[in-house]
């Protein structure tokens, strides 16, 4: 048994460091039961307010419901608090345990738990002891616990591992939910003795990737990790994640033997063409067809049963009413197989009672640890010739390539691989997600990234599941293997009523554009769109640049290419006077040589050959776009003979991308694609330098420092913590002083604020401050008080301070319960800064022009949270009203370090604070002394925050 410390996210442990052991502390049989504790930590300043807002006598157990895992070897449990029902289980777990482990827990001998230590550590209703246990089909593998001494910010954690299932990473994925749940609960340390014989339980505290210190007193080593999330945890454990999903996945995804359960004898039907594509395949394996009406299905021997199936069964594919799809993954669990294809139909997309029977599907799927594809798809293919899997009912099938490809539509997926097929794009595999109610685009993305077949990834989605992880899995894979995704969904109707501008601004479709561009994925419109830029990614190397040359032979087309260039973010190449001089010799009647290269009607196919040749080999060009317009002189098979000529013959030192437009003929896109890098051809121009577009935004943005998330200094968030108690309206608002002494906690320059009640007290508090000043008027359900006269500026005596307030009052009414009173900010540049919360995304942060008009402006940049410092510069830089900030006839430029240093804080406040669903800042005024935000709101959700999702975890 192993001792282990607090991990973030998961920490199972590596394959250099498996969790295989256990470990405790010296006393046997303590009092709380947790294995014995040391002295208890100071709380480090966690006051009332803080308890009250982390609402810390919530039952910790509360908050780990039932959640199926996977282990390194990719076999499955389930993850869920202890209760008293299972005494007689844990009783059972203790007596299977050897003296070795038992000794490695207890420090000593200790064969039996007492009815003492049993109640204790089942206990529920205490924020400051949970313990959880990881089971399979009702057997207990490991159970983990922390136990926190009132009133400290540590706990003691204890592990222990059955002797059979040590070295799955049971004790590091426990240590992974038993951190977060502490985290919530306000601990932000877990301690831990444990043998300084026990190795790999000292390698496991070292590879989870916390801060640790250590210290030995004879044979014993004490280990203190603090918790807190961390990049470095973070990564450690994406990376035993990837190992794990890649394991579950192998039977899914390179089988040794498939199951066609629901095989039919009728041609045309399912059951009968998905036997039909695995034999026409050429499997490498046996095919077993599944039916208790046949002897044969296709000429081939066909089973009553699975269970009636001689040899093992790697992948089964469900062909079956919805109504026995139940029974049958039990059977399937029971008999072994090791994944599941469900192609039937009537489940989720068909109401509640079906979204319930799915769910039941595969949590009977993960009890018997197996992963499953669907619902409601239509198969899986992968083209490796060692495992030649044709397990769709398709009629097309693509030939083998370097495309991996997912798509969650199965309608669509079946178009998809008949366009594949149409195009000569090579797939390496290709997975129809249907329902995705187990595997999804992450798990897809993480088996790609380790396959050596694919070069490209390709999905069509509908929906995300755990978008922070794609986002993390993207940028992580993005780095090698492009990744482009069609995103249906991009109508408007579905932007949020809202009441702040930021939220007005926000939506999901930026959100998932903001997704997108922090994570490189190239996102395209249309399947077709899909497929031409995947046709450059996958044959062409990417550009360096975006400077492009365009060699044309007719002036028209080559100029909509030109246009089509700059339309899409690159640069029409200014080409040196070597090179027009180069290009002038070789076709002296040359339309023009300036870029467009314009060779004329009459160019031949040499002169197609030299020219391209000439701007392959220019410094300045880092792209070529040859556009061909058939003339009665020249045949398109020679001028394309000459393409590809010059392009197997260009440096490859430096290699360029070539895309072509045979414009109004299909001839010639063979020869192109015989060259030794295939040459994408394209009908029209725009449609080439589209394609070409997406490759160069892709390379920009893999060549570039993503930067860094820095640590910022002057944040109190336990004083931004006591600012929000009680001062919440009835709708959640916080306005006015108390949103800005939030702010303020954040290290956030705000401008004095004084809030008074009456006329007399804002002459006073005007007075005090220093003339000229602005009153604003606040009150519950006070929004947008310019809307309403709730603001008056520029006032310069006390009696104009009264009458101001008296007049406001009169004009607003009761709903008005008094104003805030600021000195006058130093004029500047008007921005907003803001965010909303999204659940599936997290926090949207915001920035754009501020003021009154930010809603029809709609001048604005926004970006997913955490930001680095080069995401907070970029969205300064990049609205359409930047030369306001960097200087603008004649005006100075405002302080852009602030403003970037401001958002990075909004951003932290964002994250640290997930009850705060929106926040506007609206002006901050931007200077060339520095920023200050004027004015700002701020609002708590009536509901307690969804728990992070910082666990790893199947569905």
């Amino acid at each position: 048994m192993e001792r282990t410390s607090g991990t973030d996210e998961q920490a199972t442990a590596t394959d250099a460091a498996p969790d295989d052991g256990t470990g405790g502390t010296r006393d046997a049989a303590p009092n709380d039961g947790t294995g014995g504790t040391r002295d208890a930590a100071p709380d480090d300043g966690r006051d009332a307010a803080e308890h009250a807002a982390q609402d810390v006598t919530r039952d910790a157990a509360q908050d780990t419901a039932r959640s199926d895992v996977l282990l390194s070897d990719g076999t499955t449990a389930q993850i869920r608090p202890l209760t008293p029902a299972d005494i007689p289980a844990v009783e059972e777990f203790h007596g299977r345990l050897s003296p070795g482990s038992i000794q490695l827990r207890y420090f000593s001998a200790h064969p039996r738990l007492s009815p003492h230590e049993l109640e204790q550590l089942t206990r529920n209703g205490d924020p400051d002891h949970l313990a959880l246990v990881a089971e399979r089909q009702g057997t207990f593998l490991a159970i983990a616990q922390y136990d926190r001494p009132v009133g400290s910010a540590e706990a003691e954690v204890a592990f222990v591992v059955d002797d059979d299932h040590q070295g799955l990473g049971l004790g590091t994925i426990l240590f992974e939910y038993l951190a977060s749940a502490a985290r919530r609960h306000g601990i932000k340390r877990f301690v831990a003795d444990t043998l300084l014989v026990n190795k790999r339980m000292l390698d496991v505290f070292a590879a989870v990737g916390f801060a640790r210190r250590t210290s030995r007193d004879r044979d014993v080593v004490s280990v203190v990790l603090d918790i807190a999330p961390s990049q470095q945890a973070l990564d450690a454990a994406d990376h035993r994640d990837a190992v794990a999903v890649v394991r579950s996945m192998e039977p899914l995804l390179r089988p040794r033997s498939v199951a066609v359960i629901g095989a039919s004898r009728h041609p045309g039907t399912i059951g009968y063409e998905l036997v039909r594509n695995l034999v026409g395949s050429g499997l490498q394996g046996p095919v077993y067809p599944v039916n208790p009406n046949a002897t044969h299905v296709a000429s081939i021997p066909c089973w009553p049963s699975i269970d009636a199936v001689p040899e093992r069964v790697d992948l089964a594919v469900v062909a079956v009413p919805a109504a026995l799809v139940a029974d049958t993954v039990e059977a399937c669990g029971r008999r072994g197989v090791g994944a599941l294809v469900v192609v039937s139909a009537g489940f989720a997309e068909a109401g509640p009672e079906g979204r319930e029977a799915q769910h039941a599907a595969v949590r009977s799927a993960h009890d018997h640890s197996m992963r499953m594809v669907g619902p409601n798809c239509f198969g899986v293919l992968n083209t490796d010739p060692a495992v030649s899997m044709n397990a769709t009912f398709a009629a097309d099938v693509p030939i083998a390539g370097r495309v991996g490809f997912g798509s969650q539509s199965g309608g669509l997926g079946i178009a998809i691989l008949a366009e594949a097929k149409g195009r000569d794009l090579g797939l390496s595999s290709f997975v129809s997600l249907g329902n995705k109610a187990d595997i999804s685009g992450n798990d897809l993305l993480t088996w790609w990234e380790q396959d050596d077949d694919t070069d490209v990834i390709l999905l069509y989605l509908e929906s995300f599941g755990n978008a922070r992880k794609f986002a993390r899995l993207a940028r992580r894979i993005g780095a090698t293997k492009p990744i482009v995704v069609v995103k249906s969904g991009r109508s408007r109707a579905g932007r949020r009523a809202a009441s702040s501008h930021t939220a007005a601004l926000a939506s999901p479709e930026q959100a998932v554009d903001a997704l997108f561009r922090k994570a490189g994925v190239v996102r395209v419109d249309t399947v077709e769109e899909l497929f031409d830029t995947a046709e450059t990614l996958v044959h062409q190397p990417l550009p360096v640049g975006r400077r492009v040359a365009v060699l044309t032979n007719s002036g028209g087309p080559g100029v909509l290419a030109a246009d089509a260039s700059s339309g899409n973010g690159l640069v029409v190449a200014e080409l040196s006077a070597a090179t027009q001089a180069a290009l002038r010799a070789i076709t002296p009647t040359a339309g023009g040589v300036g870029n467009p290269v314009d060779l004329g009607a009459s160019a031949s196919a040499e002169s197609y050959r030299l020219s391209l040749e000439v701007l392959l080999a220019d410094d300045d060009v880092d792209a070529v776009v040859v556009v061909f317009t058939p003339p009665l002189v020249t045949a398109t098979d020679d001028v394309a003979r000459a393409i590809a000529a010059a392009a197997d013959a260009a440096s490859p030192e430096r290699p360029k991308p070539i895309v072509a437009s045979l414009l109004g003929t299909r001839s010639g896109h063979d020869i192109l694609a015989g060259a030794r890098r295939p040459i994408p051809s394209f009908t029209y121009p725009e449609t080439a330098i589209r394609a070409l577009a997406h490759a160069a935004d892709y390379a920009t943005w893999r060549s570039k420092d993503p930067g860094t998330v820095p640590d910022l200094d002057r944040i109190d968030v336990g004083e931004a913590r006591r600012r929000l108690v009680g001062v919440a309206d009835d709708d959640g608002w916080v306005t006015g002083d108390a949103a800005l002494d939030v702010l303020a906690a954040f290290g956030i320059p705000v401008q004095p604020t004084v809030r008074v009640g009456d006329a007399e007290e804002a002459g006073e508090a005007a007075a005090r401050m220093g003339f000229p000043v602005v009153i604003k008027a606040v009150g519950p359900g006070i929004v947008h008080k310019s809307d309403i006269g709730g603001v008056r500026l520029d006032l310069t005596t006390v009696a104009a301070v009264q009458d101001a307030y008296r007049a406001m009052r009169d004009g607003i009414g009761p709903e008005m319960t008094g104003v805030v009173v600021q000195p006058m900010a130093e004029p500047g540049v008007e921005t907003l800064v803001g965010f909303v919360q999204d659940r599936a995304f997290g926090p949207q942060v915001l920035f754009g022009l501020g003021g009154v008009a930010v809603e029809v402006l709609e001048d604005h940049v926004m970006r997913l949270a955490p930001l680095t410092d080069v995401d907070a510069r970029e969205m300064v830089e990049g609205i359409k009203g930047a030369p306001m900030l960097t200087g603008y006839r004649g005006s100075k430029p405002v302080d852009v370090g602030g403003l970037v240093d401001l958002l990075l804080r909004v951003g932290r406040l964002a994250e640290d604070f997930p009850e705060l669903v929106e926040m506007d800042a609206n002006p901050v005024i931007a200077t060339p002394a520095g920023v200050v935000v004027v004015d700002a709101r701020l609002r708590l959700s009536p509901e307690p925050p969804p728990p992070p999702d910082d666990t790893r975890h199947l569905g």
